[in-house]
């Protein structure tokens, strides 16, 4: 019976450790998604302004776009990767939560990413198919 309780109490423990690191490890994913998303946004607004002066195209500055980005993840606090390809800024955000429960069990932390793209546009009227 001893054995019983013991191992039913550790599962227990277990599962509520899941249920409750597993919701902070979400909310904590959810924020670096948008964390994301944004330090994109900032680098997508950094166009080539000789290039859109000549000829009115959207083209990305990439040493710019990725400073921006950078810069927005470091007021945020965050850290990430930026990727400028083409016109595209690409942001990763890594965060590490750690656990309350799970800690029990010898799981400190859990790391999740999060990332976005953002792109420059002109006259959005509607969202994208």
């Amino acid at each position: 019976m001893t054995a019983f309780l013991v191992v039913g109490v550790t599962g227990l423990l277990a599962l509520v450790g899941l249920v409750l690191d597993g919701g902070l490890a979400l909310s904590a994913k959810v924020e670096a998604i948008g964390i994301a998303q944004e330090a994109a946004r900032a680098g997508a607004q950094q166009l080539d302004l000789n290039a859109y002066r000549a000829d009115g195209s959207l083209t990305l500055d990439p040493a710019a776009a990725s400073s921006a980005a950078h810069a927005y993840l470091d007021a945020a606090g965050a850290a990430g990767s930026v990727n400028v390809v083409g016109n595209t800024v690409t942001v990763i955000v890594t965060a590490t939560q750690p656990t309350q429960i799970l800690q029990l069990v010898g799981i400190t932390t859990l790391t999740v990413d999060g990332s976005g793209s953002a792109q420059p546009r002109r006259g959005i009227t509607s969202p994208e198919p």
